[in-house]
């Protein structure tokens, strides 16, 4: 039932989840490995009934191929934005794509269709997530200029080097490891000198390890403590300098896996959710907290350390078969003996050598690495869609600091109807959650916040936010022509149609251009190429266009999404309803709030 168009651009996104691919997750009977075909139900030969049971089955037989119809109108919807959207991203449209990424997201979710219950539409909702949450969505946030750009892994640079034996520099590994204290066995031997020649050696080789190594200060100490509280080996750190270089967003091009950890984008693996909004593969704390318990597992299934790294990279049920078919159960035995891939040759002792290297920094160079300061952040619990402009006006943050504290976020803004764990820059929770309940939730992706600098009025501030002054002024309880002083902190509603609860649609005139129209509604030029599909600035007259973003998340349409659950973020319709209620009582305490405010202001003036 999926298109072609949709099976050829997964294809290119999304590699099979087969075992033999060298991924943590790729093991037997991992959540996801099966495809949809692979896990809908067999049908059963057809048997003689009773007649009321067969005119019963004929109603059945109609509602389930009125269902599939339905189903397969909504996928081919889906599939015609996205494959906008990978028309825009080959064009270089970077934030076009992701606005139809997120828009064939939004039409499933939207769609008031039980996805997850229906094989048909959870097929393709995996799919969709599969191409677009992985390398699409990591090189998109790479072109907003918001994220660091992607550096290759060290292993990753050196996976066609030749290493050469070299018996000068296993003598002196060998005295060094009889001082360096490890809670992991380290060993010198041919392969492993080879490793430490080549980022000893190599310039790309020894710059991706000093560059993995600072990095690692972003995130070491709350990775051993993730260790520790697993009862398991420190050093187990390394590990990411062969998966991602300690790059929280990396995405292997290849396999689809992605974070710190690589792992593989099967939906709920390892405690690891992944959603139309967020993924968690890409968050630090909790990608590493999975880490640390699967690599529990497979030591509990092997006894040996190095044998759990080479089933982390390759797949358990491929080692243990490699184990049984050869009667060796020793990493190094299953080496010569090429029961293994290169790929996870190199792994294991491109690791030791490594962890060999960080703890004898001045005998490999690296005496002056400087690690980079731990990542240190509040953390605040919502449940209200908040966009990250606004988080930032709250905070008194950067743009870029926001979005670097919350990686594993796929939009600029949090997730409507589920919980999220919202990164704040340290010491701001207090004001953050002080200032923002002087904006109603359900403006919270619109509306801006702004503290007065010298010399601006309501007028500047309109114009450098998008908002109309009277409207600010109105915001704030402040008479129209108030002045405002430095230090003032002001809420600023933005009128833009981008945020309306439904389509806007407007019938061009003669003398209309894209800018006017763009002027007229308060949206920019590029959204309204970007909406209606136009390459140029020209526009004919009494052309429909769309004037705000297509397609938006309802609260009605959560709730229905959100049915099968029961947790903190569900909500029905009535509650929704309510919530509604409440935000615009809010919109009014806040004015009562802010009167003595605003008297003080129109005093001093």
């Amino acid at each position: 039932m999926v298109s072609r168009l949709r099976q050829w651009a997964v294809a290119t996104a999304c590699v099979p989840l087969a075992l033999v691919l060298g991924c943590p997750q790729q093991r037997a009977g991992a959540p996801g490995s099966a495809s949809g075909k692979a896990t809908a139900p067999t049908i059963a030969a057809p048997v003689e009934t009773p007649a009321p049971a067969a005119a019963m089955t004929a109603a059945q037989s109609a509602e389930v191929a009125a269902k599939a119809h339905k189903a397969q109108q909504l996928i081919d919807r889906v599939e015609g934005t996205y494959s906008s959207g990978v028309a825009n991203y080959r064009g270089g449209r970077l934030e076009a794509a992701r606005s139809d990424f997120d828009m064939a997201v939004d039409l499933m979710l939207t769609s008031g269709m039980d996805v997850k219950a229906d094989p048909q539409l959870a097929d393709e909702f995996d799919h969709l997530l599969n191409a677009i949450n992985t390398l699409e969505m990591s090189a998109l946030k790479q072109g907003t200029g918001f994220s660091a750009p992607i550096e290759a892994a060290p292993l990753d640079a050196a996976d066609e080097v030749t290493f050469p034996a070299n018996p000068e520099l296993k003598a002196q590994v060998a005295a060094e490891l009889k001082t360096t204290q490890s809670d992991l066995p380290l060993v010198i031997n041919d392969y492993v000198a080879g490793f430490i020649s080549y980022f000893s050696n190599s310039p790309a080789g020894h710059a991706h390890l000093k560059r993995s190594l600072e990095r690692a200060g972003k995130y070491k100490e709350m990775i051993f403590k993730d260790l520790k509280d697993a009862g398991l080996p420190q050093d187990l750190i390394y590990l990411a300098v062969a998966e991602s270089g300690f790059q929280p967003q990396v995405v292997n091009r290849s396999s689809g896996a992605g974070g710190m950890w690589q792992f593989m984008p099967f939906q709920g693996a390892y405690g690891l959710e992944r959603n139309g909004w967020f993924d968690e593969r890409f968050d630090p704390d909790k990608s590493s907290l999975a880490y640390a318990r699967y690599m529990k597992e497979l030591y509990n299934q092997f006894g040996d350390w190095y044998l759990a790294m080479a089933a982390y990279n390759w797949g358990p049920g491929n080692v243990q078969r490699a184990v049984m078919r050869t009667g060796y159960a020793d990493f190094w035995e299953l080496y010569k003996r090429n029961a293994l891939p290169t790929a996870t040759k190199n792994y294991v002792p491109g690791i030791i050598a490594a962890a060999i290297m960080a703890k004898n920094p001045k005998q490999y160079g690296l005496e002056d690495l400087v690690p980079e300061p731990a990542v240190i952040s509040d953390t605040v619990s919502v449940d209200y869609a908040v966009d990250l402009r606004l988080v930032a006006d709250l905070t008194d943050a950067s743009l870029p600091e926001i979005v670097a504290l919350n990686p594993s976020l796929l939009r600029m803004s949090t997730p409507h109807d589920t919980d999220f764990d919202l990164h704040l820059p340290a010491g701001t929770r207090d004001v953050y959650l002080e200032r923002v309940k002087d904006i109603p939730e359900d403006k919270r992706t619109s509306w801006r916040f702004h503290v007065v600098q010298a010399g601006e009025s309501l007028d500047s501030i309109a114009s450098s936010l998008h908002g109309r002054p009277s409207e600010i002024a109105t915001a704030n309880d402040l008479a129209s022509d108030a002045a405002v002083d430095a230090g003032d902190e002001l809420v600023v509603p933005v009128m833009n149609a981008a945020m309306a609860a439904r389509p806007l649609h407007y019938i061009t005139r003669m003398g209309d251009t894209l800018v006017t129209v763009a002027d007229r509604f308060n949206v920019s030029v590029e959204d309204l190429r970007r909406w209606n599909h136009l390459s140029s600035s020209a526009i004919k007259p009494r052309r429909t266009l769309a004037v705000a973003q297509p397609v938006h998340l309802s609260p009605v349409a959560h709730a229905q999404a959100k049915g099968s659950h029961s947790g903190p973020g569900a909500k029905t319709k009535s509650a929704a309803t309510s919530s509604r209620s409440s935000a615009k009582m809010s919109s009014r305490g806040v004015a009562q709030k802010k009167t003595a405010r605003a008297k003080r202001l129109n005093t001093s003036k």
